[in-house]
């Protein structure tokens, strides 16, 4: 099982017949503690660092002979007598109440937060390297995962920068070259370290329009508004970048003019607030023939992006032969077209943050903002998807924040939701942390969800591998907000323990 399994009980599950083994290479958290137990049965590809809170097998584990021989001595003592209960029963019978309450404690505070370890494809690079069948190609694979869960929110900055270094090094092992004896041939893959513009799709774009349609330098312009554009055009003209070089595609671009880009916004960006976190971030390139470069991130939201094609008339299986055609290097049409509706994907999102901004449809419930897509908006089939209403929840988010005189913005988490099936009548919710939490990517609204729906009878489905993802029917919306709401207001500032 690769990337699914490991949040549930699999034997409990499926049931399976006892010869049957179960070998799970899952990046969600927490793991569930039966697997982590049934050593026999299922086997985890996991870094054993990892799992610094998982509590004991004794505290979590418990042998009940001893309650049921305590059972068995009080029934032959009856002999139609009336039951009496001696004092070492009852105390048994405290002790396991007590001990209850506590594996109740402990299992709640385990699994109470959702969170992400090394990614999958990593895991499995790593093992194919201790066998040595590591190639290239497994290696940008490898990439491609870690990638995809820093762009989609899932890792701490921290933790990715760890893993690119851990990269960094196999990577200079298998693109090393001497020039004299080792000259690779054209068509071979090359991969290469730098520092990379956060700014989605720009070398197959125009500048302007990638950094207008970027979470970080939109939203530190506010792109939406009169003022940031104004500001914007500011800061291009500072950085001595003509407009009309900026609204062409970028490969069109003046060489003297693209080959500084990235040390010009780097030299101009203090003075417009902008960060270096905001602005670069640590990354890896391909190329193949004498194509451009395909960063990292692209390949990912194009891939993402065709994975969760809305078009018409395809399976999700056929979703998913596509996405591995863009991952095929030789696939240059694939890839291409997956670009194209990486982009469309992107404009789509920025459309509906700039509605809900517009419309004033993030409100504050108390405890956490909210806002749902309403039905019939323009491309809210892009939003039915997992990974694109991630997207768009955190963009929606850290716009909010930008604009907000809130001073609480920052310190309160975001429910959003988006149409689902409107024949039957679903929503598709999801939750998302404050971002004063960012460093640490802790998600407690797995939990939060599930108590909210027990309490208010709504009738929901956990149909993603992400808990803080939940379907639910449309109609039972208010009866679960006012229980979450509800939930959140007792437990208010639990999760920024």
């Amino acid at each position: 099982m690769i990337n699914c399994g490991g949040t549930i009980d699999v034997v409990e599950t499926l049931q399976p017949e006892e010869c049957v083994r179960f070998y799970i290479c899952d990046s969600h958290r927490p793991v569930d503690i039966h697997n982590i137990y049934n050593a026999v049965q299922v086997k985890l590809l996991m870094k054993e660092d990892e799992f610094e809170e998982l509590p004991e097998y004794d505290q979590v584990f418990r042998d009940e002979s001893d309650d049921e021989s305590g059972n068995e001595s009080d029934d032959s003592e009856k002999s139609g007598k009336r039951r009496r209960y001696d004092d070492d029963y009852l105390e048994r019978k405290r002790q396991k109440r007590l001990w209850n309450e506590e594996r109740s404690k402990l299992l709640f505070e385990y699994s109470q937060f959702s969170t992400y370890g090394t990614a999958a494809a990593l895991l499995i690079f790593e093992l194919a390297w201790k066998m040595s069948k590591d190639t290239n190609d497994l290696l940008w694979l490898s990439i491609l995962g870690v990638t995809d869960q820093y762009i989609h929110y899932k890792t701490p900055r921290d933790k990715y920068i760890d893993d690119v270094m851990a990269l960094q090094s196999h990577v200079s092992r298998h693109n090393h070259r001497d020039d004299e004896d080792n000259i690779l041939s054209v068509n071979c893959l090359k991969i290469s370290f730098d520092e990379e513009l956060q700014l989605p799709l720009y070398r197959h774009w125009s500048l302007f329009e990638s950094i207008c349609h970027s979470t970080n330098m939109a939203c530190k312009f506010k792109v939406w508004t009169l003022k940031g554009q104004k500001r914007l055009h500011e800061f291009l003209a500072e950085m001595g970048m003509p407009l009309t070089q900026c609204k062409q595609k970028y490969a069109a671009m003046d060489s003297s003019v693209r080959n500084n880009v990235k040390p010009l916004i780097q030299d101009h960006m203090a003075k417009y607030g902008l960060v270096p976190q905001d602005v670069v971030f640590p990354s890896f390139f391909a190329q193949y023939g004498y194509k451009n470069k395909l960063c990292a991130t692209d390949v990912v939201l194009g891939c993402v992006s065709t994975l969760e094609s809305i078009e018409k008339g395809k399976s999700p299986t056929d979703h998913f032969l596509n996405a591995l055609d863009v991952l095929q290097r030789g696939n240059v049409i694939a890839m291409e077209k997956s670009l194209v509706c990486a982009k469309t994907q992107v404009q789509a999102l920025v459309t509906q943050v700039r509605t809900f901004l517009d419309m004033h449809q993030v409100i504050s419930a108390g405890p956490f903002l909210y806002a749902f897509i309403q039905e019939g908006t323009a491309d809210v089939k892009y939003f039915s998807t997992p990974q694109c209403l991630m997207r768009l929840a955190r963009f929606t988010q850290e716009a909010h924040c930008s604009v907000s005189r809130n001073k609480r913005a920052r310190s309160m988490p975001l429910v959003l939701g988006a149409p689902l099936d409107s024949e039957q009548g679903t929503t598709l919710v999801i939750g998302i942390p404050p971002l004063q939490l960012d460093d640490e990517r802790k998600n407690f609204f797995g939990k939060a969800f599930e108590q909210a729906a027990v309490g208010s009878n709504a009738r929901t489905l956990l149909d993603s591998f992400d808990t803080f993802i939940v379907e639910m029917k449309t109609e039972d919306k208010s009866k679960f907000f006012d229980a979450l709401i509800s939930l959140l207001h007792k437990n208010e500032g639990f999760y920024l323990c």
